[in-house]
């Protein structure tokens, strides 16, 4: 079957109707209701244009023609509370460059690690700067770099492993103004918060993550000596702000630019992301002090070497120190030193410490946070522990000890 149209059918043509009378006289009839009509509803406004403008409306069309339209410029503030807070703070952080001797007979001085640090003090002709202890642990010298690429010398007024803080100081007249201090006791999980550091061996140095507060009080277990031994249980803030290698000692912020925390630590996991640390600035805040002004930290003194319960076999619990079956935890006491506050309350060898005070001691972690921020120097202690099965109480006075 071919295609085919209306208009050029191959039938034979047929006759045309006889229509033409018709639709003349419909034309002139329509023609006539027009005219008549028309004047009519003009002045009703029933027509969707008027044929003829009125001299209003004339007038009002003129004036938008030549009206001159509004050129103002219009000013769009880009800037955010977060760039704001960022261009307050950032000279504040700097870069701490650990130098190191190196081995041989003729070896020079060369970088052994980078981190960061927040200058958070000017005082009469200098500086202070608070970064990690582990940022400058081992260094023979120590220099800081400045947010303009310098670097100067700084000298490390003392540092404290337990707390992983350090303090250094430069020449004032060298460094941008101070970071303010803020609190971290009323930190809220899920307010924002910056991070800002010098990741990678200062390659991105003044790098700025953003996040939010993750978690407080997280109690992260530290081994400080490498022997595999849980030594120390920090206290830290959780944050999602991307905290890298070269980041530590750097600043946690919040949106007001004030110091909430020192960037610590993350979980350096391939499975894990999203998880860093910084040291809440108001537990840090005593060290920082005691840092600066003694170049150390003097801590309460038991004088007494001792380890979690649990590094211990189970059998050994009643085989070698006799404890009864009830006692599942404790620190149990490997030495004493001579003339210690130990020694003069008459502590021994394989005594087992399951209480200081009514606080229970179920490991050495505990022992060392009540000991540390519960007591003071020359305050008294009672201690309850274990010897050969026997339960028994003492009582001591604390002395000092500088770390």
């Amino acid at each position: 079957m071919g295609y085919y149209d209306d208009h050029t059918s191959s039938r034979n043509q047929q006759k045309k109707p006889n229509w033409l009378i018709p639709a003349l006289l419909g034309g002139i009839f329509g023609a006539l209701i027009v005219v008549f009509a028309l004047p009519s509803l003009l002045p009703a406004e029933l027509l969707p244009y008027s044929g003829q403008e009125t001299e209003e409306q004339a007038g009002t069309d003129a004036d938008k023609e030549t009206e001159t339209p509004n050129t103002e410029a219009v000013n769009v503030d880009v800037t955010t509370q977060v760039t704001k807070v960022v261009e307050d703070v950032q000279e504040a952080v700097v870069g701490v460059v650990n130098n190191q001797q190196g081995t041989g007979l003729f070896s020079q001085e060369q970088e052994g690690g980078t981190g960061s640090g927040v200058i958070y003090k000017k005082e009469d002709d200098y500086a202070y700067i608070v970064t990690n202890h582990h940022v400058i642990q081992g260094a023979s010298s120590i220099e800081v770099e400045l947010i303009d690429g310098n670097r100067i010398e700084a000298n490390l007024l003392g540092s404290d492993p337990y707390t992983d803080l350090a303090v250094l100081r430069v020449k004032a007249d060298k460094v941008g103004q101070p970071i303010e201090l803020g609190s971290s006791e009323n930190v809220k999980v899920g307010e924002p918060a910056l991070a800002i550091g010098n990741p990678l061996g200062l390659r991105f140095a003044g790098s700025v993550t953003k996040g939010i507060i993750s978690g407080t009080q997280r109690a992260i277990p530290q081994d400080l000596n490498g022997d595999g031994r849980i030594d120390w249980q920090a206290e830290v803030i959780q944050t999602d702000a991307a905290i890298n290698p070269g980041n530590s000692g750097g600043a946690l912020i919040n949106m007001d630019g004030q110091l909430i925390g020192v960037n610590s630590m993350k979980i350096a996991q391939s499975s894990v992301e999203g998880i860093g640390f910084a040291i809440p600035i108001d537990a840090a805040k005593p060290i920082i002090d005691d840092l600066e002004n003694n170049g150390e930290v003097t801590r309460p003194y038991m004088g007494i070497e001792s380890y979690s319960l649990s590094e211990l076999a189970s059998n050994q619990w009643q085989n070698a120190l006799g404890l009864p079956k009830d006692v599942q935890a404790g620190v149990f006491i490997n030495g004493v030193e001579i003339a210690s506050p130990a020694d003069r309350a008459g502590l021994q060898q394989y005594d087992v410490i399951t209480k200081l005070d009514d606080t229970t001691i179920t490991n050495i972690v505990d022992l060392r946070k009540y000991l540390y921020e519960e007591k003071e120097i020359g305050e008294e202690i009672k201690v309850t522990f274990y010897r050969e099965g026997e339960k028994q109480t003492t009582t001591m006075e604390l002395a000092p000890q500088s770390y």
